[in-house]
């Protein structure tokens, strides 16, 4: 366990220290060589996207605001089953995110 905790910081730092992509690259490659007996799903993860995930080292930007804003609209589209049109359902979208008063 305190293994998983120290290379699971390890990586973190990774995304915080690293100036340029060909440094993040190098960086994320090494921690994967230790890591894979530990974190073999998450690493293969890894590798599987790996281009995307270094190109945050180019532009320092994620998708991660995006993402949220899917989830929360799927979680509203769960919750709000039976909403009888697409009116109802925007309302109910935009109260999510304090835009209607």
């Amino acid at each position: 366990m305190k293994k998983m905790q120290e290379l699971k910081e390890e990586f973190r730092k990774i995304y915080e220290t690293s100036e340029n992509s060909t440094e993040g690259m190098l960086s994320i490659s090494e921690w994967l060589a230790k890591s894979s007996s530990v974190f073999t799903k998450s690493c293969q993860t890894i590798r599987n996207w790996f281009g995307e995930i270094i190109s945050y080292f180019e532009r320092r930007t994620t998708n991660g605001v995006v993402e949220g804003i899917n989830n929360k609209l799927k979680l509203i589209k769960r919750r709000a089953y039976g909403l009888r049109n697409f009116r109802n359902f925007w309302v109910r979208s935009m109260l999510s995110w304090h835009l209607v008063c």
